[in-house]
């Protein structure tokens, strides 16, 4: 046989634009959205005013006529026609977009309403997350500039934070990676009836960014097993590295819910979403304004198990007890034995890759919700931390064992923990829990001057 000719091959691309219009009109908005990022011509069709409108219609806009008056006769003129004479190439697709993104946020604030008493915050969280298609994804940059982008996860919910778990055969070597960003993604256009397609359009929100370089140097080491070095990275991440290949084996983040939502989707591919200030609301009368009605919910968790998890009401700061740019607010004491509380289960932080899995002793995620006094959240992180072993003994009479201490800070707070080891029960019993709030912190928000 004659060998064919490259030239006279046919491809989509050579099709006429009647054609490939007519093919385009049997697709959904999501794959509509796909075609047009092939090429400039695509695009164009793929943004077609009638295709759209149509798509617009069936969704959003009930069958109706207008009645226009004519030579003393009624004429029926379709909405349809007027809209696609009277508007810009892409009017409709982009109609459409908006449309579908507002109801997505109708149905989230309207569950995310309900609020929880004991957190301060929504009750279902959970369930506006599913409602908004969110996930969460990893794009770990190389040198080179090459990103390599991890999807697959795995979710753990709790009262106020969510904990993500990556893990993956095919990470990149530790050794050429410059950075790691964490982001949120959206689906473009949701349909409540069906999946996300995996790979239709999708909106990217940075959350947090963290630099990689010397990671091992740089950052803090939490703890270790046989197989695996944890390390901790401000805010929220814990990365896990192989001992023997100083390879990545998993990644960990803790979210808080306060803010999650916005931070996972209103911000942009490269700058992350930044709150709006808190207005103060100014009191004269009250002179220790800001130092009192506190309400904390904490929480200790492993990957999946719970070790403790209160609330802790009206707790306060007396102006003698404000040092070096911090306000302090003793939740437990050592003195008041009777509020000491004890750990459920064998403290540890759990994970697990496809092939092995493991448990770091002493290691754990500190959830932190802090309320001032009108609920409103004030303090909010979801961490990975540690138990030290201190040099100080026991000052309780009636109890002796090591102490172990728990230490977190950040820009606007510090959290210090006291552990009791009991011997004899093999539990850990928290004796001490103090919060030092920063001044800063408390001025912006009550516009006092501590």
């Amino acid at each position: 046989m004659p060998s064919m000719n490259p030239k006279l091959s046919l491809c989509i691309e050579s099709m006429p634009p009647e054609t490939l219009m007519k093919i385009f009109s049997y697709l959904d908005a999501a794959s509509l959205l796909s075609v047009g990022c092939v090429n400039k011509h695509f695009y164009q069709l793929a943004s077609d005013n009638g295709i759209w409108l149509k798509i617009y219609s069936r969704c959003f806009q009930p069958k109706r006529t207008i009645w226009k008056l004519k030579s003393e006769q009624t004429e029926t003129v379709s909405v349809g026609c007027a809209a696609l004479h009277d508007t810009k190439p892409g009017y409709w697709k982009k109609e459409y977009i908006f449309k579908q993104i507002a109801s997505v946020k109708t149905r989230v604030i309207r569950l995310l309403r309900p609020i929880n008493p004991y957190t301060g915050l929504p009750c279902k969280n959970k369930e506006a997350m599913k409602a908004s298609g969110l996930s969460w994804i990893l794009v770990l940059k190389d040198k080179n500039g090459k990103e390599h982008v991890m999807e697959k996860a795995k979710l753990s919910f709790k009262d106020t934070s969510v904990t993500v778990l990556w893990h993956s055969t095919d990470w990149p070597c530790l050794d050429i990676l410059s950075s790691l960003k964490l982001f949120g993604v959206t689906p473009l256009l949701l349909d409540q009836g069906r999946a996300p397609i995996k790979n239709g359009p999708r909106r990217r929100s940075l959350i947090a960014e963290y630099h990689l370089a010397n990671l091992t140097e740089s950052s803090v080491a939490i703890g270790a097993n046989k197989l695996v070095q944890l390390f901790s990275l401000n805010p929220g991440l814990l990365v896990g590295l192989w001992k023997e290949k100083n390879e990545i084996a998993f990644v960990m983040a803790g979210l808080h819910y306060h803010q999650l939502l916005e931070r996972s989707t209103l911000g942009s591919a490269t700058v992350q979403y930044a709150p709006p200030p808190n207005k103060p609301v100014l009191d004269d009368i009250d002179p220790e304004y800001g130092l009192h009605d506190y309400n904390l919910h904490f929480d200790m968790h492993g990957e999946s198990c719970t070790y403790l998890c209160g609330t802790f009401r009206s707790l306060f700061c007396r102006k003698g007890d404000i040092e070096n740019g911090y306000l302090k607010l003793t939740v437990l004491s050592v003195k008041d034995n009777k509020k000491h509380l004890p750990l459920s289960g064998t403290l540890g932080l759990s994970w697990e890759t496809e092939v092995f899995k493991g448990k770091v002793k002493n290691c754990y995620m500190m959830n932190v919700t802090l309320l001032e006094g009108n609920g409103k959240p004030f303090w909010c992180f979801s961490a990975p931390v540690y138990l030290e072993r201190s040099s100080k003994s026991s000052s309780l009479y009636d109890c002796v064992g090591p102490i172990y201490t728990t230490d977190y800070a950040d820009s606007e707070g510090k959290v210090c923990v006291e552990f009791l080891w009991l011997e004899e029960t093999k539990e850990y019993f928290i004796v001490s829990l103090v919060l030092y709030i920063s001044t800063k912190k408390v001025n912006n928000w009550y516009g006092t001057n501590y």
